[in-house]
């Protein structure tokens, strides 16, 4: 095993090198307008940090939607998965090869959050009229939401079961691809966050929580995505552009591990409904708990091995924390975080450097495995077994 100290300052200083070279060797395109203006100059980086992502084009353009995931999805990790994991579905048809990415440029903001809305009955419909006019004469009202008209029920709970929110936000992609020296839009991945448990108030203000059904979401999050298909195929800038749309189950607000993908489906420039649906079997699971061992006895022993050969030499460790990343029930990645009271540098270098050899030992070569230790002081050493390496890299942080 070989300990890299400095590793992250080299690496830093490696992304820093290739970005001011890939400015200095740019590859000038023009991206064509979705709305027939005249293109823009844009920048292709000539060089990627990992097959795993895609290029951006530059000048970077944030989502008209920036902002709107994290007011709607209330879960940290649930945001940060709903975005990468889209990313990494579409990889199966659009390459990081062939293919350049860009946050969402065709949907308005707008419109996103109109579509979140309960749909209104006429009666509250009338009302909202009456309400904008009073602001705007010309004002008009959408009845456009995709979730559920409000129940009518007398009781908060029973509310609650008869029309549940179902949608919680809409995640728009653009995938495009370079011809020549201009670059355009060539796929579209629309994201659909569904809810597994439903908040809200009893009649005593008491919050209460509900949780939906995967059937039942599934259901749900399908029909809703043909609604926004026919909507889209509407739209001057969605038209003839393949889409493919990805529902993803979120976890409930207090989970320490994300929700996942479910189910994708994807339709061709040139059609208007979506004709069938493909499951994603996805999952994460927490190291230790009882659903792990339930459904993965073998990797969940190897966690406690670890664990417990950790245990048998160094006094001041607290323990181990695991996440690990499930596709078709093959375990794929494995993140381990430790933390640790430490009382000299000498003591961070000989953990670091007896479970960089655990790790080596405990988890097979076709697992990549992360081990981040911690104290109180913060981050103190980052240790990465890749696939089939054949030794761990090694940063620890002075």
């Amino acid at each position: 095993m070989k300990t890299r100290i400095g590793l992250l300052l080299c690496c830093f200083s490696l992304i820093l090198s290739g970005c001011s070279l890939s400015l200095k060797n740019e590859d000038k395109v023009v991206q064509e307008s979705s709305n027939n203006k005249k293109g823009e100059d844009a920048i292709i980086p000539r060089y990627s940090i990992s097959n795993d992502y895609y290029k951006t084009i530059l000048p970077f353009k944030p989502s008209k939607t920036r902002g709107a995931v994290v007011s709607n999805v209330e879960n940290r990790l649930d945001i940060n998965e709903f975005e990468m994991g889209l990313m990494r579905i579409v990889q199966d048809q659009y390459s990081t090869d062939d293919y350049l990415y860009q946050e969402g440029q065709l949907l308005e903001k707008k419109t996103v959050e109109s579509w979140l809305k309960r749909k209104y009955t006429s009666g509250q419909l009338k009302e909202a009229e009456k309400s904008a006019r009073k602001i705007n004469v010309n004002a008009t009202v959408v009845n456009d939401g995709l979730n559920p008209i409000e129940s009518n029920a007398k009781s908060e709970d029973a509310k609650a079961k008869a029309a549940p929110i179902y949608l919680n936000h809409i995640l728009e992609q653009d995938y495009l691809k370079k011809s020549g020296k201009e670059v355009k839009i060539e796929g579209v991945a629309i994201g659909l966050a569904m809810n597994s448990y439903y908040y809200y108030q009893e009649e005593h203000g008491y919050p209460r929580e509900m949780e939906i059904k995967k059937d039942v979401m599934l259901k749900q999050g399908r029909a809703m995505a043909q609604e926004i298909l026919t909507r889209l195929r509407k739209m001057d800038e969605f038209k003839d552009i393949p889409i493919t749309f990805a529902i993803f189950r979120q976890q409930s607000q207090s989970s320490v591990v994300p929700g996942s993908f479910v189910a994708k489906a994807s339709v061709s420039g040139n059609e208007s409904t979506i004709s069938g649906w493909d499951n994603i079997n996805e999952k994460y699971y927490l190291f230790p708990s009882s659903a792990a061992t339930a459904d993965h006895r073998d990797d969940a022993m190897k966690m406690v091995n670890f664990k417990s050969d950790i245990e048998n030499y160094f006094p001041n460790y607290t323990g181990v924390v695991g996440t690990g990343f499930y596709k078709d029930n093959e375990l794929i990645q494995l993140k381990i975080d430790i933390p640790m009271q430490f009382y000299s540098k000498a003591e961070v270098i000989a953990f670091t450097q007896y479970v960089a050899g655990l790790m080596m030992d405990h988890f097979p070569s076709y697992l990549k495995v992360e081990t981040n230790v911690f104290s109180a002081n913060g981050q103190e050493a980052l240790i990465v077994k890749e696939v089939d390496a054949k030794e761990p890299s090694v940063h620890i942080y002075n």
